[in-house]
């Protein structure tokens, strides 16, 4: 067995029990994870404290966004203590990144014929490139191939890996004054020019001549493909390095499909984390264990699910339910956004997950 599939198999699947000297042991399976950015520590000492005490309070895995020297600096810290550590990466939305900056032809297109680095919808870090563009994808693969190769890392975790946002969550809409009661064009993206014509070559129509292109399903499949091969040649780049890949996704993937085209179901990941973040989209904590049921059902063994829970609109006891409607669903563990949002109390229900 591979170091790939030993990984997966130490954090999803067994550590139900082994066998050890005719004793039987049981071990956690649950994986309890919390995302950060990696302002939280500086020095060596600081990190070392609060690595310390994130085991010390039941967390297995930290989804760690920051640049792959520092991300190998904190796996070497963390291995002493027991900590998972999967380095947190922005896929197709990369705002402020200089190298695609001097790359205009890569970013990706609105209905309206915007670009997405020219006009930034929704909000000023939305800055998406596009996965139709042959230099974005490249430059795309070989950002993960730099993150695979750091010694010890557990996954290459991709987030923003989709197109923008063309239904926000009905508690987000009103930020942004929006009733999106429909597609607009200015938020409905995909119409790069390689896909535009690509398209059209398949199909005998550019899209952007269609009457309501955003109900065509030949269209809507064309652009979900693009994202999903975009993800399985990463997932060759991560699996060769013995590494697992893993994705923060929406909350299931039909709803994937409709709100942000990305057809996760159809990745070849080894875990997927759909944010399951309820409040976002004015739902309870039963939605939990709904949304992850979906995820279960259309990944059909090939990966697991792990929940991502939004600590901002969880009280401790809600996290609590939270954690058990996950469990129902089939979630295999928990991440948390974010580890800073974190109370004392809220510590207390996650160092009781696994006990």
């Amino acid at each position: 067995m591979n170091h790939r599939f030993t990984l997966l198999f130490v954090l999803t699947f067994a550590l139900i029990s082994q066998s050890c000297t005719q004793k039987t042991e049981q071990v956690n399976t649950f994986m309890v994870a919390a995302w950060t950015g990696a302002d939280i520590a500086e020095t060596e000492d600081e990190w070392r404290d609060k690595l310390e005490d994130f085991s010390a309070n039941g967390l297995s895995d930290l989804f760690l966004s920051a640049s792959p020297e520092e991300t190998e600096r904190v796996v070497e810290y963390a291995s002493e203590y027991k900590i998972n550590i999967h380095a947190w990466v922005w896929t197709l939305n990369r705002p402020g990144d200089s190298t695609a900056a001097q790359n205009p032809d890569w970013y990706a297109v609105n209905r309206n014929g915007d670009n997405s680095y020219d006009y930034r919808a929704y909000v000023d870090y939305y800055q998406w490139l596009s996965p139709f563009s042959p230099g974005a994808r490249e430059y795309i693969k070989s950002t993960m191939q730099e993150y695979a190769e750091i010694p010890g890392l557990t996954s290459v975790h991709l987030d923003y890996v989709r197109y923008v946002d063309v239904i926000l969550g009905a508690d987000l809409q009103p930020k942004y004054d929006l009733v999106q009661d429909r597609q607009f064009p200015e938020y409905d993206y995909g119409y790069h020019p390689i896909a535009r014509e690509g398209f059209e070559e398949l199909f005998g129509v550019d899209p952007i001549e269609m009457e309501h292109p955003e109900l065509s399903m030949e269209w809507l499949q064309y652009r979900l493909n693009a994202v999903t091969s975009l993800v399985n040649e990463i997932s060759e780049i991560v699996h060769d390095q013995d590494k697992l890949l893993t994705a923060a996704v929406f909350p299931f993937p039909e709803m994937s499909r409709q709100m942000v085209r990305q057809d996760w179901a159809s990745w070849n990941l080894d875990i997927a984390l759909p944010m399951l973040y309820q409040n976002f989209y004015r739902q309870n904590l039963e939605w939990i264990k709904f949304s992850a049921e979906q995820g279960v059902r259309e990944a059909h063994g090939r990966f697991n699910i792990v929940a991502g829970l939004y600590i901002p609109s969880l009280t401790p006891d809600e996290l609590r339910t939270a954690i058990q409607k996950a469990k129902e669903g089939g979630s295999k563990g928990i991440s948390v956004f974010d580890v800073n949002a974190l109370s004392d109390e809220h510590w207390e229900v996650l160092k009781e997950t696994n006990n």
